[in-house]
């Protein structure tokens, strides 16, 4: 059986490992001074930061049609796959993973599974690179779809923004948070908890929310060799990041640098860094949870609304 992996722009994935395993990747939009284009095609993420930063402007994304999906499928089919597994960003932060599920329900039963890595950036990143290898090695798809969930499972994504009144406007954290922050002057350290964006904790100064990050990454790490960092218009500081974790992991084989795109640049704004680390594996969801296979609208793992700019 050839199962095709399919992606959602949101995966931040290296551009050479997604020709490297055939990974189709479906664009989300950006909204950009009032004009609409496609992430990392039509707008890149220094459009945004400099229309957050120098402008301020702002910044709104959409979800990809359930179109766009279909048409991603039947391509993936046309050209020799008997199945897909379409692997994407948390649905508690984007409808990008209802909008796949609304395709693969057009497309066929069980012709598409769709995964929700309850993550962002590399956190389903890593999850699509896990089934892209599976489907290289002969993986069916139920055994793609495994491996996708027990990585996202694994995933552990640590962050800090410069200011939390991004994300305080696009919905994806607590207004009670964001004042807080800022009342207070506190460098929130963030991380992804069950598909939601939460505060871990509060330090004083941004270099110790910094120090934090990197402390925290290395806890969880183990003896994991994948790790990646993300920025949106801070590359000195990422790539700081990146050599006190490649310093404290001896073990590091796989660490990747990578920018924010602007779905995500969008919410976390300039100066925001992050940390994502394919974590040992620990316990993970019921076989099946956090994946839908195609049939009725409402059909397979039910998620709640997603905000409505997504």
């Amino acid at each position: 059986m050839r199962v095709a992996v399919v992606t959602d722009s949101t995966a931040y994935l290296p551009p050479e490992l997604v020709e490297r395993h055939g990974i189709e990747v479906v664009p989300l939009y950006v909204v950009l001074a009032g004009r609409s284009g496609t992430e990392g095609r039509d707008v890149s993420p220094a459009d945004v930061a400099q229309s957050l930063a120098v402008r301020g402007q702002q910044v709104s994304t959409s979800r990809p049609t359930p179109g766009d999906f279909v048409t991603a499928y039947r391509r993936r089919l046309a050209a020799g796959a008997d199945a897909i597994v379409s692997v994407h960003l948390s649905g508690e932060l984007s409808g990008t993973w209802d909008a796949a599920r609304l395709a693969a329900a057009q497309v066929g039963e069980h012709v598409v599974t769709v995964v929700d890595s309850r993550s962002a950036g590399m956190g389903g990143g890593f999850a699509v690179l896990a089934a892209a290898r599976a489907a290289a090695a002969g993986a069916d798809a139920a055994g793609v779809a495994a491996a996708a969930r027990e990585t996202a499972a694994g995933t552990r994504t640590f962050f800090v923004v410069d200011t939390l009144e991004h994300l305080r406007r696009g919905g994806r954290i607590g207004s009670a948070a964001a004042v807080l922050g800022t009342a207070l002057a506190v460098k929130p350290v963030l991380h992804v908890e069950d598909g939601r964006i939460v505060v871990l904790e509060k330090v004083r100064t941004s270099s110790r929310a910094l120090a934090r990050l990197v402390q925290r990454a290395v806890e969880v790490a183990g003896d994991s060799s994948a790790v990646a960092v993300h920025h949106l218009a801070a590359p000195e500081r990422a790539e700081r990041l990146a050599e006190q974790l490649r310093e404290r992991l001896p073990h590091l084989t796989e660490l990747h640098v990578s920018e924010l795109g602007a779905a995500i640049g969008a919410h976390v704004g300039p100066g925001a860094v992050g940390i994502v680390v394919d974590a040992p594996r620990r316990p993970g969801p019921p076989d099946g949870a956090g994946d839908t296979h195609p049939g009725p609208a409402g059909s397979g793992a039910e998620r709640p609304a997603a905000p409505s700019d997504d």
